[in-house]
């Protein structure tokens, strides 16, 4: 929801080159949000996913937060500020769900099973 109003804020502001980075992420996190909703993560045991959401979440936040910063200092309409704040906002929001991520990969390789963080939960 967050990369969508982020997105809404920079079609509407002078900085609408900044449009693609808030709609790509919005679209992998709608992708994902149905792969785990259909129980994707699941049927395709190759692809490790919270790895993929791990690398998501990196690279959102690193993108987030340079296109925050060039939003705020570059244009001086009230739709790139707010593009920018929410960005910022985001930033935070992906580098709490990278910190999240990171610690169950963490957990996962020191038990060294074959096991998904998922099942070590419920354990």
């Amino acid at each position: 929801v967050l990369s969508f109003i982020i997105f809404i804020c920079y079609i509407a502001s002078l900085a609408s080159s900044f449009m693609m980075a808030p709609l790509l992420e919005f679209l992998l996190a709608l992708v994902l949000f149905f792969a785990y909703t259909f129980k994707l993560n699941e049927k395709f045991k190759g692809l490790y996913w919270p790895l993929s959401d791990f690398l998501r979440c990196v690279t959102a936040a690193i993108i987030y937060f340079a296109i925050s910063i060039a939003a705020v200092s570059r244009y001086s309409d009230g739709a790139s500020k707010a593009g920018g704040v929410f960005g910022f906002i985001a930033t935070i929001v992906y580098a709490i769900d990278f910190y999240i991520t990171f610690n169950e990969l963490v957990t996962f390789l020191k038990q060294g099973s074959s096991e998904s963080p998922e099942e070590h939960k419920s354990e």
